[in-house]
């Protein structure tokens, strides 16, 4: 499958098979985002794999949008490593650093036959201080992941795309 047809193909999924994702495919998702960029290299990205039942059971007691995943990517950024603006206070690069990576983790899922969901759709507070991450390390988002479902489908408005001429401006 090219590029195109690969962002074409990938849909948030948000129903999964009971199949866990097999180490080698989970370790080249893995691998996707430690290749992607970030500000600086930095690489300020912290990602935390959700795979045991405890840790699944906590996700899920924190979120209905684990959607029974047997995988959950808790991606989070050590703020005291992100890269800082010196030209202007309050400018540092740790959730898009987060978003780069997750992106390039969601398409290689995506090349190796799972589904994934970005979801925002958490207490981000409360998910650090259940799963104990340092004071330092803030949650962006959650990534459940896994083979989807038989009946996993595209939401409705997934095909929905307003034109460039209403996204896009030349300058």
């Amino acid at each position: 499958m090219n590029y195109p047809e690969l962002i074409r193909a990938r849909y948030s999924v948000r129903s999964y098979r009971e199949t866990p994702i097999e180490p080698e495919k989970l370790e080249k998702v893995l691998e996707a985002g430690r290749l992607a960029p970030t500000a600086a290299n930095f690489q300020p990205i912290r990602i935390y794999v959700l795979q045991s039942a405890e840790a699944l059971e906590k996700i899920r007691s924190l979120t209905r949008c684990a959607f029974n995943a047997p995988t959950v990517l808790l991606i989070a950024y050590d703020a005291d490593a992100q890269w800082s603006s010196p030209l202007e206070a309050g400018i540092a690069s740790g959730q898009q650093d987060a978003s780069i990576v997750a992106t390039h983790m969601m398409l290689m899922a995506r090349e190796l036959g799972l589904g994934s969901c970005w979801v925002n759709f958490f207490p981000n507070t409360e998910t650090a201080h259940a799963f104990g991450l340092p004071e330092n390390e803030k949650p962006v988002l959650l990534m459940p992941m896994g083979y989807p479902a038989a009946d996993a489908a595209p939401a409705p408005r997934h095909f929905e795309s307003k034109p460039l001429a209403e996204l896009v401006r030349y300058l």
